[in-house]
């Protein structure tokens, strides 16, 4: 019998309720860690090739720096009637077979 693999698996990483600080610190650390991840990606792609072509892991750095000041004008607008945030975070990884 043969035993089938699953091809997606869901991963809840925030599920809560939040003041508007923690909402900003959980969105910045976040969005700052993918930042990260595709600045070393960039890097990496340079290193011994300073032509290398940088526009995708460039393209998401401007994408996701803009996000993150989407949420913080969200956030600031919201701030000033002291109510609480609510975050659903769920990140579905999805097998791709080639």
């Amino acid at each position: 019998m043969e035993t089938l693999t699953p091809v997606t698996q869901k991963f809840k990483i925030i599920d809560g309720n939040f003041t508007a600080q923690e909402a900003q610190d959980l969105i910045n650390a976040l969005l700052n860690e993918k930042i990260n991840f595709h600045k070393l990606q960039r890097l990496a792609a340079c290193e011994g090739d300073l032509c290398a072509d940088t526009r995708f892991p460039d393209g998401r750095i401007q994408e996701l720096e803009a996000e993150k000041q989407d949420a913080r004008a969200f956030i600031n607008l919201k701030e000033s009637t002291q109510k609480r945030f609510r975050i659903n975070g769920t990140i579905e990884l999805e097998l791709i077979e080639d």
